[in-house]
């Protein structure tokens, strides 16, 4: 049944007791953690506001490099936790995909006071400083990953309401927007040939199917491998996606159409209001009528009145991104000059 309770009225559990249970001694016990943690939020669903009952409680955090990261020979990128879906990256890895506009790396820092766990001195003039990370790169990293969303929406979709063969071309598409991603992000790859294309199948249970002619010469096989991964992902994940039962699966459809509109909001805010807002309060009635099934049809495919509601958002979207006034790139002088302010007190404060 749907939640139909309003988020305020949802029991929600004790963050505090929960991160002073033994599962969370890792924070604690860890050397790269600790004290050295300057901030640790709810990340998800309950992080967005648009969590229901029995949701997952996940969180995000970052950390201070330890010296020897900085001036030594230790590396430290980020810590996983995966029995408590807990991830705390380290501070120079979170500077990376922050200053890349980060999807998942931006929403660390767009949460409500309540909603952070740990927050040192250091975390918060990380999180007044965030207008230092964002750039019109917003506008590629965010509409890629609404891209993937709505890729892995409408082959759910697709799957369910097409003949074989017009599946197969929706399929088809989908690789080559992957592709095109891919090659924007690996020039080498970019320069070689690879030729996607549809024609009569060889396998009996299909009536067309996808092929490839690929042609390289001097290519670096793990790039090669790179490519090959990106093409199976989006296959399997068409597969997977569409090979479900209706009942146990549309929740994760629902999911994906929700997160779909929750990125465009969030990257919309970005490029009008210059701010991370993760937390999507006065959007949550739309949110949860699309996380409960209220744009479901019964036979599995989204209404038309949600891509009336993504139609208009991705309009919005648009619209943003050609007026923004955010920078092409962000002040690299002034990010470097508050890495490094921060890196040096990691390493001064040693004790």
């Amino acid at each position: 049944m749907p939640d139909s309770n309003p988020p305020e009225t949802r029991r929600v559990p004790d963050f505090e007791a929960l991160l002073r249970s033994a599962p969370y001694d890792f924070l604690r016990t860890d050397e790269r953690l600790g004290r050295r943690i300057m901030l640790l939020g709810l990340s998800g669903s309950y992080g967005y506001g648009t969590n229901r009952e029995g949701s997952d409680v996940d969180f995000r955090g970052v950390a201070l490099q330890r010296p020897s990261d900085i001036l030594g020979l230790t590396v430290f990128e980020q810590v996983v936790d995966n029995q408590t879906d807990t991830v705390v990256y380290g501070f120079n890895k979170l500077v990376k995909l922050l200053l890349d506009c980060n999807p998942n790396s931006c929403e660390i820092l767009g949460l409500p006071r309540e909603k952070y766990l740990i927050l040192s001195p250091l975390g918060e003039e990380l999180l007044r400083n965030q207008g230092l990370f964002l750039s019109k790169r917003a506008v590629q990293s965010f509409g890629g990953y609404a891209s993937a969303q709505l890729r892995r929406l409408q082959n759910a979709m697709a799957r369910d309401s097409l003949p074989q063969s017009d599946r197969e071309k929706h399929i088809l598409n989908s690789v080559r927007n992957a592709m095109d991603d891919f090659n924007r992000r690996n020039a080498r790859v970019a320069e070689g040939s690879i030729r996607l294309y549809i024609d009569e199948a060889v396998h009996p249970e299909m009536d067309t199917e996808i092929f490839v002619n690929v042609s390289y010469r001097h290519l670096p096989l793990r790039d090669y491998n790179s490519m090959l991964e990106t093409l199976r992902n989006v296959v399997r994940d068409y597969d997977k996606v569409g090979n479900r039962n209706h009942k146990k699966d549309a929740n994760h459809l629902n999911k994906h159409a929700m997160h779909l509109i929750r990125l465009l909001m969030t990257v919309i805010d970005i490029l009008e209001k210059h701010e991370i807002i993760t937390c999507r309060q006065e959007e949550l009635p739309l949110l949860m009528r699309i996380r409960n099934g209220d744009f479901m049809r019964e036979d599995g495919t989204m209404s038309p009145e949600f891509y009336e509601v993504l139609e208009a958002y991705e309009r919005r979207f648009q619209e943003a991104a050609e007026a923004t006034t955010l920078p092409d790139e962000p002040d690299m002088a002034r990010v470097g000059a508050f890495v490094e302010r921060v890196n040096r007190h990691a390493v001064l404060e040693e004790n």
